[in-house]
């Protein structure tokens, strides 16, 4: 946002000073131009708060696809793993290695929902 869009409290002084200044003849054209001011910052700031919004929920769309993805390559990726560490009666190396995979696919679906 830029400063000079800013609505600053000297800002608001200045109307109020210049209002009292200029009485009543000028009080509907100063109250008008001041209440245009705040409704662009509203706006303003309203649309960027929906553009962050959408894209976290972008983000957390796709999140989904790439965790079936995951899932899929772990399951993969644990069968070449797995199995000679259960032929080989290695049961405390299988343990681990299901529990890495299993931990990195924790991870990745907590990361996402953050």
């Amino acid at each position: 946002m830029a400063q000079e869009d800013d609505l600053e409290r000297t800002e608001i002084e200045a109307v109020l000073e210049t209002r009292r200044e200029l009485g009543l003849r000028y009080d509907t054209e100063l109250v008008d131009g001041f209440a245009d001011r705040i409704e662009q910052a509203v706006d303003r700031r309203v649309a960027q708060e929906l553009s962050r919004r959408k894209g976290s929920d972008a983000s957390a769309a796709n999140a989904g696809a790439r965790q079936l993805a995951l899932a899929i390559v772990s399951l993969v990726a644990c069968i070449p793993i797995c199995i000679p560490l259960a032929v080989n009666d290695q049961v405390g190396a299988l343990v681990v290695a299901l529990m890495a995979i299993v931990a990195i696919n924790f991870a990745h679906a907590w990361q996402s929902k953050r």
